[in-house]
């Protein structure tokens, strides 16, 4: 309705209708009865448009007409714009309160209002149930309230930049277990943040390249510490929870399962050292990213199983080039890290055991071939070491392994490694088209 009467209002300035009581708004306005002299009127022309259909008189253009043509008739006007604009605006106010009023006696009418429960249309929305935030201690959330103080965040300072990693309090004293390859190339101190947002600095107290682990200290006391679990007792299919700072983000909770046992994995330095680490993994299933190494991988009692180490990666020329989760991720199991972080309290180095051989790093048949020639100017069997006192011969291939096939020479040094110096293996050797086996007694060296 007011647009209709806003564009009317533009057209010509008609008399207002309450002005005329008993008119209508629409009735054309009668014609005055007292013709304006001739001369008093201002010059004429001929109208272009012809003969004015209200009059026979000529067209004045300058004579002021209501909204039909005819001539208009000034009357007072009321204050505060256009015609009936007041009006206009008291009626749009009055229609916008009863459309606000009718709306919400509506609601008001569907609405069933009882406390916080509100059923409109038929439709029941239930009220919010108290908040509850407990959940059982052997659930994914249970355990990772139990774990996560426990873990850190590690920042070092390279050559290449700031890295970061994760670790976990093994001790109450401020003794923390990560990953070698986190802090060997450290260039600096090593910074370390809890999940409480305290942050300190670390002293390393030991590392050991070979199983890719070092062992820190902090300055504090009564540090919650995480129980160490049995890594032999772990199976196939074991829910678990990686726990760590991927990409940095610290306090993050993966889950998964254990998707592998004794996955044979190597691993090199990225910054070129020539360390390399061998590793009897654990392998899952669980988001592993970059950062998560050196954090805990923990089982539904909150027990530590391994540590994450590694991850699968794709080629440089699939996904873009990017690395990251593909849903294989190594643990370092957790009997192995025991035994080496008890070497690097007591000693500050660790020791892994050796048969006294060279293998062929060109050989890419089934097995492992123990070289020829030797390397570097060594002899291919260390003289008087374990594996020339057990009768090995230089060409021989190592098929097995305590009666487990070999697939390479990286895991005959895994399944070499997962041992203690000074323990016994049997190996089956493949020689001229024949097998036999030997005993070999593992010798020990630093690293």
């Amino acid at each position: 309705m007011s647009d209709q009467h806003a564009e009317r209002d533009e057209v010509g300035d008609a008399a207002p209708w309450w002005s005329a009581p008993g008119r209508d708004v629409w009735d054309a306005p009668e014609p005055s009865t007292a013709p304006q002299p001739a001369a008093d009127r201002p010059p004429t022309s001929p109208s272009p448009y012809g003969a004015s259909p209200f009059g026979a008189g000529p067209y004045d253009a300058w004579t002021p007409t209501d909204a039909y043509g005819q001539p208009r008739v000034d009357r007072p006007r009321p204050r505060g714009g256009g015609p009936g604009t007041g009006v206009l605006l008291v009626l749009a106010l009055v229609v916008a309160l009863v459309a606000g009023l009718a709306g919400g006696a509506a609601g008001y009418l569907l609405a069933d209002h009882n406390k916080d429960k509100v059923t409109v249309s038929g439709v029941s929305l239930q009220p919010a149930p108290a908040r509850n935030v407990k959940r059982p201690p052997d659930s994914v959330p249970g355990v990772a309230a139990k774990v996560l103080p426990s873990v850190v965040q590690i920042k070092v300072e390279t050559s290449q930049g700031q890295a970061t990693g994760s670790g976990f309090v093994i001790d109450k004293a401020g003794v923390v277990v990560t990953n070698n390859h986190v802090v060997a190339d450290a260039q600096g101190a090593v910074r370390m943040t809890f999940s409480d947002g305290t942050e300190t600095t670390a002293t390393v107290l030991g590392t050991s390249p070979s199983y890719d682990l070092a062992v820190l200290r902090v300055k504090a006391h009564d540090l919650p510490a995480l129980p160490l679990g049995n890594s032999d007792s772990v199976v196939v299919g074991d829910e678990v929870l990686a726990v760590g700072s991927p990409l940095g983000l610290s306090g993050t909770v993966t889950s998964g399962i254990v998707s592998a046992k004794d996955r044979a994995v190597s691993t090199s330095s990225e910054s070129g050292s020539g360390d390399s680490s061998y590793i009897d993994a654990i392998q899952t299933d669980a988001a592993i990213n970059p950062g998560n190494s050196g954090g805990p991988l923990v089982n539904l009692n909150g027990e530590v199983i391994g540590v994450n180490s590694a991850i699968a990666a794709v080629s440089s020329g699939g996904l873009g080039g990017q690395s990251g989760n593909i849903g294989v991720g190594f643990a370092i199991p957790i009997n192995q890290v025991r035994y080496t972080v008890r070497q690097l309290l007591a000693d500050g180095k660790a020791e892994f055991p050796i048969i006294g051989a060279s293998l062929d790093p060109q050989y890419d048949g089934a097995g492992a071939r123990i070289s020829a020639t030797g390397a570097n100017g060594q002899p291919p069997l260390v003289p008087g070491g374990p594996a020339e006192k057990a009768g090995v011969q230089p060409g021989d291939v190592v098929v097995a392994i305590d009666g487990k096939k070999v697939e390479d020479s990286a895991a005959l040094i895994v399944a070499i490694r997962a041992h203690h110096p000074g323990e016994k293996v049997r190996l089956t050797l493949s020689r001229g088209g024949d097998t036999h086996d030997v005993t070999v007694t593992l010798a020990a060296h630093d690293g």
